[in-house]
């Protein structure tokens, strides 16, 4: 549409100055000059009008933007030759200014267009079987516009060779009863309101096309969405159930290991004892039997930890807070990092699951204090509120930057907690700064139907 608004504005700048000359409104004093300012605007608005036709039927041939500039430029320079020729036959006539006004309308304006039309006529039967059936009548009566301004065009200034001398405006005027440019100008108005409708009719077809695509972008946004939930549900069903194996995997190791081994040693440690009793006093072998005993309840002890850290007891028979009291304890005793443990809120039981998780969280943040915060004091921290349980650990260690830990980099005791708080639809939060400390937190949301602990 460029060329033809170009044309549209050279144009009507045109008409502008050929009405102030006829209206006598001003007094060029170099008229002469801007007679042929006038011809040099009409020979460029029909210039891009010729463009303008070009390029719909290379649109519909599918050239490509090259071929088109190719084309534009051979129709530039037919005109320029055109208007060469005009220019070296005019030399000899008396009114070279009128001369040269009939040859541009012969060769430019007419082609230009009757080309135009011919081409919004092709057009306009291309679009019969295709969603916007109505742009059809719009190019069809610009097209009849465009062959008909084309016909108007052969009615120039009267001169002395033909067509001139019969078809000008002065015949026109005689036969119609009104001047040619009035014809024109009716012409133009129909084109301008051809083309505007069937500008308004592809904006709106390409609005409903946007929307359908954006119709379209969201279903697909909101199918990704579902899908994303169902694989976020379906990872979070598998953390669970690989929490809860997990958990009767450790229980069931940890029957074992009481059932059997523990029954095992102190069986052999009773031989051990019959057998040391059977002994004289000065055998021997009696430091070796004391030595078998002392390494038989060394074993017994270290086996009786692993199954209380398998599965601890208190954690199932007591709750939630006498197990987090009773791993303060062994973390003192084991590496004496001293753990404060305060409970706010009504103590109460809570789902197996949520508790094996919180215990198991507890675990590892006091189990990697002891091991890499470098600090005596640890501060345990749960929050009982009527719909979610908070467990915090907070040391004031070395700490570290949470930078350094990108997903190449992971560690697996911080990615075993937060999977765990995830089984449990919870939330894991992490602060560390290096040099003042690290704060481990997870909030897990429970139902308010949980009931209170016997005092």
């Amino acid at each position: 549409m460029f060329p033809l608004a170009v044309f549209g504005f050279i144009h009507g700048c045109h008409e502008w100055i050929e009405m102030f000359f006829i209206s006598g409104w001003f007094d060029f004093h170099s008229a002469r000059v801007w007679n042929w300012l006038d011809l040099g605007l009409l020979v460029v608005s029909f210039i891009s009008l010729f463009i303008f036709g070009i390029w719909i039927i290379s649109l519909q041939m599918a050239l490509s933007s090259t071929q088109r500039a190719r084309m534009s430029i051979v129709v530039i320079c037919y005109m320029l030759f055109v208007l060469m020729i005009g220019a070296w036959a005019s030399s000899g006539s008396n009114d070279r200014f009128l001369f040269c006004d009939a040859l541009v309308r012969y060769s430019l304006a007419v082609p230009g267009a009757a080309i135009a039309g011919i081409a919004l006529q092709r057009l306009s039967g291309r679009l019969e079987h295709r969603i916007l059936k109505g742009l059809r009548p719009a190019l069809q009566i610009a097209g009849w516009g465009f062959i008909i301004y084309a016909l108007t065009q052969l009615f120039v200034s009267k001169l002395a060779f033909f067509p001139a001398d019969r078809l000008n405006t002065s015949s026109f005027l005689e036969m119609f009863g009104f001047p040619i440019q009035a014809m024109r100008l009716a012409m133009a108005v129909i084109i301008t309101v051809s083309l505007i409708w069937a500008a308004q009719l592809v904006d709106k077809e390409r609005q409903r096309q946007f929307l359908a695509a954006q119709e379209s972008r969201i279903e697909t946004l909101n199918c990704l969405e579902r899908e994303l939930r169902t694989r976020e549900s379906m990872r979070q069903d598998l953390l669970r159930h690989i929490v809860v194996a997990q958990e009767d995997e450790r229980a069931r190791i940890s029957r074992e290991l009481h059932d059997e081994s523990a029954q095992i040693l102190t069986a052999f440690s009773f031989h051990l004892a019959a057998i040391r009793n059977a002994t004289p006093a000065k055998a021997s072998i009696l430091p070796q039997i004391e030595q078998l005993q002392l390494l038989c309840r060394q074993l017994s002890t270290g086996i009786y930890r692993l199954v209380r850290d398998l599965r601890p007891a208190q954690l199932d028979d007591l709750g939630l807070t006498p197990a987090l009291q009773y791993q303060c304890d062994e973390v003192f005793n084991r590496s004496g990092l001293k753990v404060h443990l305060e409970v706010v809120g009504e103590r109460r039981r809570l789902d197996k699951l949520v508790e094996t998780v919180l215990y198991r969280v507890a675990q590892e943040a006091l189990t990697n204090v002891a091991r890499h915060a470098e600090v005596n004091e640890a501060y345990l921290k749960v929050t009982f509120q009527p719909n979610q349980v908070s467990l915090k650990v907070v040391d004031s260690g070395k700490g570290f930057h949470q930078e350094d830990f990108s997903p190449g980099r992971r560690t697996w005791g911080l990615e075993g907690m937060r999977e765990r708080a995830e089984s449990v639809d919870g939330s894991f939060l992490l602060h560390s700064t290096s040099g003042i400390g690290t704060e481990v937190e997870i909030i897990v949301p429970v139902a308010n139907e949980t009931r209170p602990l016997k005092k």
